[in-house]
């Protein structure tokens, strides 16, 4: 049987790990048992916004309620006296956060306490709340205290983010102020290190660390190497040997994080795009997996003077649980839209058949062959009724991606973004093109005026030669007609004369979409997209420089990119150079791409 585990949790992704510490967490730090018959022990759920950033992208209200948790409330929301039950506390140890428990432990609000914290907590707070404890009478009570090293947020079987809340603490932004002290500088470093020291130890392995030189990368990757090795070397106490780890130390495979400074390409987080996924979060209000749209109420009559009705907000989350998602986010979009339709038409004809089977049911007469055909349209009424749950799960899921997708597509129209992914495409290739940057600015109907700035850095990024500073003076005043700030661009500016990238840009391979022309069947009378003017762009695969480094590091390829790169092994006393599998864990961190996959 233990076998049998180890196994499956060799095999287990980022996100079913993650899954399974939470859940092991909310059945008071035992491990959680599928399908047990017992009824939940009945609690109390309190987190921080940290805590409830890395539970709702993987546990639903019902998951919860099915882990016995009845409640689930902030730890600073007011909050009545329940006596008769235990609450698990899921958050950051940090000052007001622990105030706020030791308050909770003098009100004696609950029956029992099982402190959970997302960090490592220092020992000077435990025994501030070790004091409160004893002070209120509340020792007994206070069940359990763990460390849960949780401390990022998993999207998505292979991706995950270091954090939501005071995500900009720890953005490009911050790192590259000008003004950025060290002490301030030794806060983000400590931030990221303590968010991929959390997720090496829930993924249960201790990685080979590469990393460019002179860059905050480089910070990080001594730094967590140092806290690896701490670690390891404190055999009792290490996290990474014992039980926790499951089948981890067992394992001969070994991940490989490279970590890259986010300078080495600037222009694809800039880029306009076209799969479905990644317009989904550029375009909309999209954050941990739930999309936020506004529903627009539609032209109606309403009495002159009359106060205009508020557009209802809906919610929608996309998660792995939905096939249509998984199956279609790195599409392109003409693609989805085609898709989505198919998807309906598919719905419409089996609800059609439950129909017409329905009207059969009410045949008359005696002979023969009406009580056979009777006899088997009730078969396939009684096999269309059992599926009706799963038709009426796929209804849900085409409203929803076609609420999405129309206004994804709203979006499309209104910017030209299509036009936008096109021209940018064509910047980034080298290729020829058919339309003046000057005209794209100039345009007012075509896009915001962070559209057309977008636009322009990537050339300005990506241009062999920068303009001559007359050329350069046009664009400025094109830019500032269209409403633009020009502060990006005096960044850019300096940032590409500091590291002399004017005559070494960062190459993007020789690659081009293709317009295959407008879509046939979307363009049907019943379609539910009207994708007129839309152009049907086909996706090549892009050779973007991050992908190259990555590619060079897992074939261990001698290359001028990557020949300079630091080695880091906390498992040994000296780095050593064995060739790492090709497999991959995507990891998007605040300014530096970080790459996962086992070695």
């Amino acid at each position: 049987m233990v076998g049998v585990k180890m196994a499956a949790a060799a095999a287990a992704s980022i996100r079913e790990r993650q899954t399974v510490a939470l859940k092991r967490m909310l059945n008071f730090n035992v491990p959680h048992v599928k399908n047990s018959t017992g009824e939940p022990v009945w609690k109390v759920l309190i987190y921080d916004r940290f805590g409830q950033d890395i539970i709702s992208p993987l546990l639903s209200v019902k998951e919860l309620r099915d882990m016995g948790i009845t409640l689930h409330l902030l730890l600073h929301s007011d909050r009545d006296p329940i006596p008769d039950v235990p609450a698990v506390y899921f958050v950051m140890p940090s000052e007001e956060n622990i105030d706020r428990m030791c308050q909770d432990l003098r009100n004696q609000l609950y029956e029992s306490y099982y402190l959970n914290f997302i960090s490592a907590i220092s020992r000077s707070k435990l025994e501030d709340i070790a004091n409160a404890a004893l002070a209120a009478s509340a020792v007994a009570q206070v069940a359990k205290v763990f460390d849960q090293y949780l401390n990022f947020i998993t999207l998505e079987d292979d991706m995950f983010v270091l954090c939501n809340q005071n995500k900009e603490l720890v953005s490009y932004r911050a790192i590259n102020r000008p003004d950025i002290t060290d002490t301030e500088m030794e806060t983000v470093m400590d931030t990221i290190v303590d968010s991929l020291f959390c997720f090496f130890v829930t993924l249960g392995a201790v990685p080979i660390i590469r990393c460019s030189r002179g860059t905050a990368a480089e910070m990080v990757a001594v730094k967590l190497d140092k806290k690896l090795r701490e670690n390891l070397r404190d055999a009792r106490n290490s996290l990474f040997t014992g039980d926790t780890l499951g089948a981890g130390q067992f394992s001969f495979q070994r991940p490989l994080l490279v970590l890259v400074d986010r300078n080495i390409d600037l222009a694809t987080p800039l880029h306009h795009t076209w799969t479905y996924q990644a317009l989904v979060h550029d375009v909309l209000d999209f954050h941990l997996n739930r999309v936020n749209l506004e529903e627009s109420s539609g032209v109606e009559n309403s009495p002159a003077g009359a106060r205009p009705k508020r557009k209802n907000k809906k919610s929608y989350d996309l998660t792995p649980v939905d096939k249509f998602w998984q199956k279609h986010k790195g599409s392109p979009f003409p693609e989805v839209a085609e898709s989505v339709q198919q998807e309906l038409e598919s719905y419409r004809a089996q609800e059609d058949e439950v129909k017409r089977l329905k009207s059969i049911m009410g045949l008359e007469g005696e002979d023969e062959g009406a009580i056979s055909m009777l006899s088997d349209n009730t078969a396939k009424l009684t096999s269309a009724v059992s599926s009706l749950p799963e038709l009426l799960e796929k209804k849900r899921l085409i409203d929803l991606h076609t609420n999405v997708a129309t206004a994804v597509l709203e979006h499309i129209k209104a910017r030209k973004l299509d036009v936008y992914f096109e021209y940018e495409e064509k910047i980034m290739s080298k290729t020829t093109l058919d339309k003046s940057l000057l005209d794209i600015i100039s345009d007012p109907d075509a896009g915001t005026p962070e559209d057309k700035m977008r636009l322009f850095l990537i050339y300005y990024i990506s241009a062999q030669q920068a303009p001559s500073e007359a050329d350069l003076e046009q664009y400025k005043k094109a830019l500032t007609d269209a409403g633009c700030n020009l502060n990006p661009l005096q960044y850019i500016k300096q940032w590409k004369a500091f590291a002399k990238m004017a005559s070494a840009p960062a190459s993007y391979g020789n690659t081009t979409t293709k317009s295959m022309g407008l879509l046939s069947r979307v363009m049907n009378t019943g379609s539910q997209f009207v994708m007129e003017g839309v152009k049907n762009l086909v996706l090549k695969q892009q050779n973007l420089p991050v992908t190259r480094i990555l590619d060079n590091l897992m074939e261990m390829k001698s290359n001028p990119e990557t020949d300079d790169y630091r080695y880091f092994d906390p498992k040994m006393l000296r780095g050593n150079d064995r060739r790492p599998s090709v497999s991959l864990v995507r990891v998007l961190g605040a300014d530096m791409a970080l790459l996962v996959g086992p070695r």
